[in-house]
């Protein structure tokens, strides 16, 4: 299999924190989509804590300096890979109904939360612990969320469907992420598309005044 980046000479290996990350090499697509599946991978297996670089880089055939001519460290390239492992933008939905939208976000994970819910608890767990991936985390993916969300819910504000000064407005990233976490510590089981269906339906939307 060819090394991310291609060939890795002497002078490419070289230490995090160096110059050589200046000189970032261009992946294809299908490459980059595969090294991202790889350390969600070794996710699932071993844990965040767990995960080295070292690791990545044998099992996708590449070195490690290779590696850091792309990412800046494991917190980036976790973060990153937890990106790519997300279904669709949440501003890309547009059904014309935020009812719709939020079933359609549903749908779109395709089971993905209920596969990855150990490995979710598992990211909690170490973001807390690790700030580096905190502030990747952050940056990557609760950011682009966040912001994805909010543009879904103004579309619904000019549809006329909410209302703008509703109290229940600033909290729905608070109720779809408690959901996410609390079902599977009282319901002992991963959470599904059905349950989330149902509680937008009964928690969410009635909260909204939808």
């Amino acid at each position: 299999m060819t090394a991310v980046g291609g060939p890795t000479t002497q002078a490419a290996e070289v230490e995090p924190g160096s110059e050589v990350r200046a000189r970032r090499t261009r992946l294809t697509p299908e490459r980059e989509a595969e090294l991202y599946e790889a350390v969600l991978a070794l996710l699932r297996e071993v844990g965040y804590d767990a995960l080295t670089m070292d690791a990545v880089a044998a099992r996708i055939h590449c070195s490690k300096a290779t590696l850091y001519r792309q990412w800046t460290g494991k917190p980036e390239l976790v973060a990153r890979s937890l990106r790519h492992n997300k279904a669709v933008d949440l501003a890309d939905i547009d059904t014309g109904s935020l009812r719709g939208d939020f079933h359609e976000m549903v749908r779109l994970d395709n089971g993905r939360l209920e596969k990855d819910s150990a490995l979710m608890r598992g990211l909690i767990h170490a973001v807390n612990s690790n700030p580096d991936l905190l502030q990747a985390v952050r940056h990557l993916l609760i950011d682009p969320e966040l912001t994805g969300l909010d543009e879904l819910l103004r579309r619904a504000v000019d549809r006329g469907e909410l209302r703008a000064d509703t109290p229940a407005l600033e909290y729905v990233p608070h109720m779809l992420i408690g959901a996410l976490f609390a079902h599977p510590l009282t319901e002992e089981q991963p959470i599904g598309q059905l349950f989330l269906r149902r509680y937008i339906d009964a928690v969410v939307l009635p909260a909204l005044g939808v």
